[in-house]
């Protein structure tokens, strides 16, 4: 083993990361911070996506408008940079703008995993709902929200104003995707429901079946729009891979959202703490 595919450790902002290399993919590597996997890239294959949650994301930024047409998204929460790499790849000439609040985690990053040059990615070491505010109207043709302090969503991220500001910076066709995860009777998740239908005319939740059937604790995506989504083609797509997952949309989703009301800023609280095991490595 040569010393780039040795493991690396380093105190950061927020706690602890590793870089630890896979043993079945050259190239490839897992970030974890204080043990909880944030991750996966593969330096050779950045369309590869591990994590389920990850996948299914990649799938609704699959359909959001033709292939290979270049789009300029927003991701808040940096991590390793796994779906910017992949929006390089599959939509060369996107312009990306990534935002992560641990400017040391960034720095790992470049420093081991850099992105490649020319890739249409900027970082950007920034508090999430600071910098959002701060961006202009009218500007992002997707947001990506992928943001946990430990592995618990900040209570400044759940609430109707921060999905206002969402609306805001999305273009009339944008499309909102956030990574959340609750477990029955899912009220975090319902709330999060309720703040999107405030904002947009469409709600969409992807989440594999056990998980919305309430028998454990897991990842859901919810996607927000102003304009009607292609559900056949992402529900084809989520039904096949190799996690399946399922999609509500309509009827269904609001039966789900129930009577759970939208959360104010005074009232907004973290995304709810994962049992023990939730999302370990083993």
């Amino acid at each position: 083993m040569n010393d780039e595919s040795l493991p690396v450790s380093r105190a950061v902002d927020h706690g602890t990361a590793k870089l630890m290399p896979d043993v079945d993919r050259e190239r490839a590597w897992l970030l974890t911070v204080d043990g909880a996997p944030q991750s996966y890239v593969d330096l050779d294959e950045p369309t590869h996506l591990e994590f389920e949650y990850a996948r299914r994301l990649g799938h609704v930024l699959d359909v959001l408008a033709e292939p290979e047409r270049p789009l300029d998204v927003v991701h808040l929460g940096g991590g390793a940079l796994t779906l910017p790499r992949y929006l390089a790849a599959t939509r060369p000439g996107s312009r990306q703008d990534v935002v992560e609040f641990d400017r040391a985690l960034l720095e790992l990053v470049a420093e081991h995993l850099p992105v490649p040059a020319g890739a249409g990615v900027t970082a950007h070491a920034a508090d999430a709902r600071a910098w959002l505010e701060a961006a202009p109207d009218d500007s992002a043709d997707a947001l990506v929200a992928d943001v946990f302090g430990g592995s618990r969503v900040p209570a400044q991220l759940t609430s109707v104003a921060y999905a206002r500001e969402a609306g805001r910076v999305l273009r009339a066709d944008g499309v909102y995707l956030a990574n959340l995860a609750d477990a029955a009777p899912f009220g975090f998740l319902r709330s999060q429901l309720a703040n999107f239908a405030e904002v947009f005319e469409e709600l969409l939740l992807i989440a594999e079946p056990a998980v919305l059937r309430g028998r454990r604790f897991g990842n859901a995506v919810l996607v927000a729009a102003h304009r009607p989504l292609d559900v056949s083609a992402l529900a084809r797509r989520t039904a096949s891979d190799a996690f399946p997952a399922r999609v509500e949309h309509g009827p269904a989703l609001h039966r789900f959202t129930g009577d759970a009301r939208p959360v104010r800023d005074e009232d907004a609280v973290p995304s709810p703490e994962p049992p023990e095991g939730a999302f370990g490595i083993g």
